[in-house]
């Protein structure tokens, strides 16, 4: 029988949506909550019936028994709490982005390595219903040769924690970068990107960014095709859309534009001859397959609930519930921990998803200036 293992679970904000799947994942003997909040630690452990509560990270990584931690935390500690997670020789999980400076990416990377810990990149893009079908047409050779991809994600962001506000919008570029480097396997290698519109001189202070959008043209190693991704966080009058678009030459794919709809298939038609000017493409909608069935039983049903009731967490309410994928994010995890492998997303491969809006955002500081992104290969640990 398979050794089980004991995950803590740190941040309950939008992270107590992730409390029961671990609770319930079969191979999880023991679910540990953290909290610096001491009623919201009270509240959710006693909704789900978790016994084991700590206040502080520090308190978590003092615990011998504790083989996996999982941060749901605020988004400029993840590098720094990623690192102290991992060099107290523990298995790490984080929410996106890996990190918000390249140095704690090489560390995170390094790390990975010397400890022989896991490292994963919770990243929901790419185990949404929609990218689980997408690639598994792309699988087929549905597509073709790969001419064109883009990436988008708007998010209003006023009214969110202060550390968001100024925040350059390329720096949490993920959700929107990742599903097309995922699918093409590959990574980017030179960005150029312009800023868009101008924030408030005390919003812009914050991190030195003076742009409320960005926009940026990627270079994929080994590929033709080149990608586009576009980013909002403030003074942009857009519903929330989270999306990416694959075009080939026989077929394409795009994520729906306002959370809710359904994806788009673009065919052409086999009866299109050379002269059809375009009209032997077709537009369909699809719904695409919820996909519990890749879980084990005893969560596959939180493909398609929450744990918010009220559906009262913005992060969830504004990314259309993530369309399914935090038990898929927890069983990976889980799984690539007792089968001693390296998860699917491991630091290299969030390294390789991360650093392009990191150096996104300096061409943009630069006007323009095309730059080359870091590789990461975990190849050399000193």
């Amino acid at each position: 029988m398979t050794a089980k293992i004991t995950v803590a679970l740190v941040g309950l904000g939008f992270g107590a949506e992730f409390v029961p799947i671990y609770r319930d994942h079969p191979d999880v003997g023991m679910l540990a909550i953290c909290d610096a909040d001491p009623d919201v630690l009270a509240r959710v452990g006693d909704e789900f019936g978790i016994a084991e509560r700590y206040t502080s990270l520090d308190e978590v990584l003092a615990q011998d028994q504790i083989d996996a931690v999982h941060l749901v935390t605020r988004l400029p500690d993840h590098g720094r709490e990623s690192i102290a997670v991992l060099s107290a020789g523990k298995h790490c999980a984080s929410t996106v982005p890996m990190a918000l400076s390249i140095e704690e990416m090489r560390e995170i990377v390094r790390l990975q390595t010397v400890t022989g810990k896991n490292y994963m990149m919770m990243e929901t893009a790419v185990f949404t219903r929609e990218f689980l079908h997408c690639r598994a047409l792309f699988d087929e050779g549905r597509f073709g040769a790969i001419t064109f991809a883009k990436g988008s994600h708007y998010q209003d962001m006023e009214g969110w924690p202060a550390y968001w506000r100024g925040l350059p919008p390329h720096f949490y570029m993920t959700h929107a970068i990742a599903p097309v480097l995922s699918l093409l396997g590959t990574r980017a290698t030179s960005v150029r990107c312009l800023g868009s519109g101008r924030l408030p001189d005390g919003r812009a202070a914050e991190y030195g960014n003076p742009f409320p959008a960005e926009t940026a043209i990627f270079e994929l190693e080994g590929s033709d095709a080149a990608v586009e991704v576009s980013r909002t966080l403030f003074q942009a009058t857009r519903s929330y859309s989270e999306a990416f678009a694959v075009y080939g030459e026989r077929y394409g794919f795009e994520w729906p534009q306002i959370e809710g709809e359904s994806p788009v298939h673009f065919l052409r038609a086999t009866d299109a001859g050379d002269d059809a000017r375009g009209d032997g493409i077709e537009a369909r909608r699809i719904e695409a397959p919820d996909r519990g069935d890749l879980l084990p039983p005893e969560i596959a049903g939180y493909t398609g609930s929450s744990v918010f009731a009220d559906g009262s967490h913005a992060s969830f309410v504004q990314g259309g519930g993530h369309g399914g994928s935090h038990p898929h994010l927890v069983h990976e995890f889980v799984r690539s921990i007792v089968e001693e492998r390296l998860p699917s997303i491991d630091a290299v491969t969030a390294a390789n998803w991360t650093a392009p809006g990191v150096i996104a955002h300096e061409s943009a500081l630069q006007g323009g200036m095309p730059l080359p992104i870091p590789a990461f290969d975990g190849a050399d640990p000193e």
